[in-house]
């Protein structure tokens, strides 16, 4: 029997929230469009000159005190796990959201709101395969004081735990199926919440100017202020929404079973980046050695990228090399201690870089691309023959035929070099 082929999802019809930010207190309209086939989660600063986009990705990640904030340059989207918690809950694959503000208003303080205008904006199937992370070993991660236990599953599965010493929280933990029924139910109107001693520090901090008793569960000591709790285990049900909408940012769809204690917006940014870069991914572009071929002008014995993972054109690209014991720069690099130099390292990832530029262009067997300067290099570990280098390059900017790309080289799963690239595509 064939596998039923499930299309990508985006809304029927646009839906917009206008609203208070919880942090930088900024009122923000947040018209949310249905964006084009494998275009992804993308964010979009209307009130800015040029409307820069933030595409809802972990590399994209600046903040996660109390809050995850996405952006990069002088271009930062707020407290998006809210919205980003619905739009997971829905299985949404392509979305335009566009913002005259830098924060998405907090409402109620809850995920209902985004959840209930994009469940009424109805959906509409795309074309193409959904990008889904399977995990298919277990692993463990500890992030501070955060914890995750993560194993197979065929689904999404959030058990969560979390303990304050406050008479109203305690220790709750909860487990809940992400369906986009049980979101609705038990997990969407959950509200963030946060505690009366802490609010001048977080002012102080620049954090929290918009919050009230209208958009948060406000504790004193002893009890809730100014509101009535919707579930005595609301706070754990929040904590699990969080986590859902910060793993948004890995990218796609998530089969696994998380099991976390404690979590913090630091620790599921961690995990996030975990499973983008361990899990089986599906979906999405792929390009096998032929091709790359076909697109870049480099031959033997200076093809440093094997094969290219993800490409989303003008954004980001991950490319791997299968680095040898038979690559002949070990022959002299060095003499019974061979080490991959830096700057072929460099050079992997400049490959990838390439793609990301080459494979829009017509004729690209016409044009090669020239890197004009590298800056903020380091290089953190050795890279030896058996290892499997895995470069993701993300493109900070574009204008005319100029790209400006920021890249980072890892190893099984840590990091071994970084740079940012500045680069020129030119007629041959």
């Amino acid at each position: 029997m064939n596998e039923v082929s499930v299309p990508r999802r985006t809304i029927a019809t646009a839906a917009e929230l206008s609203g208070v930010g919880l942090h930088t207190g900024a009122t923000t309209r947040v018209s949310i469009h249905p964006g084009a086939a494998d275009q992804g989660i993308v964010f979009r600063r209307t009130d800015l000159d040029g409307r820069p986009e933030v595409p809802a990705r972990v590399s994209e990640v600046e903040a996660t005190e109390r809050r995850t904030a996405i952006g990069h340059g002088e271009t930062t989207i707020h407290t998006v796990e809210h919205l980003l918690a619905a739009v997971m809950a829905l299985d949404l694959d392509d979305l335009l959201i566009e913002l005259d503000g830098p924060e998405p208003p907090i409402l109620d303080g809850s995920f209902a709101p985004y959840f209930d205008v994009l469940e009424a904006a109805g959906v509409r199937a795309h074309e193409g395969e959904p990008t889904a992370f399977t995990v298919t070993e277990p692993f463990a991660l500890t992030e501070g004081d955060a914890t995750y236990v993560v194993s197979p599953l065929d689904g999404l599965r959030l058990t969560t735990t979390i303990e304050w010493n406050h008479p109203l929280i305690g220790r709750q933990t909860g487990s809940w199926d992400i369906t986009a029924a049980t979101f609705r139910g038990q997990l969407a109107r959950a509200r963030t919440f946060g505690f009366t001693h802490e609010v001048e520090a977080l002012r102080s901090r620049g954090l929290l100017k918009g919050g009230s008793t209208d958009s948060a569960v406000v504790l004193s000591e002893t009890e809730v202020v100014g509101t009535t709790l919707r579930w005595p285990d609301e706070f754990v049900r929040h904590k699990a929404g969080d986590i859902l909408g910060d793993l948004a940012l890995v990218g796609g769809r998530i089969k696994a079973h998380v099991i976390a204690n404690r979590p913090s917006h630091q620790g599921n940014v961690a995990l996030a980046r975990m499973i983008a870069r361990t899990a089986e991914r599906t979906g999405g572009r792929h390009l096998d050695i032929n091709r790359i071929l076909q697109v870049i002008p480099h031959r033997y014995p200076f093809i440093m990228v094997d094969r290219i993972l993800e490409l989303e054109p003008r954004r980001r690209v991950v490319g791997i090399k299968n680095v040898t014991i038979n690559e002949p720069f070990f022959q002299g690099h060095f003499p019974g201690h061979p080490v991959m130099p830096g700057v072929l390292i460099i050079e992997s990832m400049a490959q990838a870089g390439g793609m990301l530029l080459m494979d829009e262009l017509q004729s690209p067997e016409n044009k090669v691309v020239y890197f004009m300067s590298l800056d903020n290099v380091k290089f953190r570990r050795p890279v030896l023959p058996g290892d499997q280098l895995r470069s993701e390059v993300e493109m900070i900017q574009f204008r005319g035929r100029t790209c400006r790309m920021k890249g980072i080289a890892y190893v099984d799963g840590q990091v071994v070099a970084e740079a940012e690239m500045l680069a020129r595509v030119m007629d041959r």
